[in-house]
């Protein structure tokens, strides 16, 4: 009976550590695009504009991100500078990344690259 107690509680703990980041980090990190506007067109030299820590847009699929407030939070540090302005494609869909940031990448999302 002990042995159960323990488990229970155990298994309670490790889902508070796992569920409490996810609902914090949603709460925390504002997009700094205003969803009302509607989507719009930049070219890949616009985008470039966009390469800093303080200004930091990516492309992924074609589509364009503001990722700027996302950039202090990133899990993997500086990694996300080393595409600010360019194609991050390849690095988002790397094996590094967990699912959650697939669902919250479109809060992001500002327009799309012109063809």
């Amino acid at each position: 009976m002990e042995i159960a107690v323990i488990a229970l509680i155990l298994a309670v703990l490790l889902g508070v550590f796992v569920l409490i980041p996810r609902h914090a980090h949603k709460n925390n990190v504002k997009s700094t695009v205003d969803n009302s506007k509607v989507s719009k067109s930049y070219s890949k030299s616009e985008v470039n504009l966009h390469n800093k820590r303080t200004d930091c847009w990516i492309i992924i699929k074609d589509k364009i991100y503001d990722v700027t407030s996302y950039v202090e939070e990133h899990p993997g540090g500086d990694a996300i500078l080393a595409h600010a302005g360019d194609d991050s494609t390849e690095g988002f869909f790397g094996p590094q990344h967990a699912t959650r940031v697939f669902d919250m990448i479109d809060d992001f999302y500002v327009g799309d690259l012109q063809k």
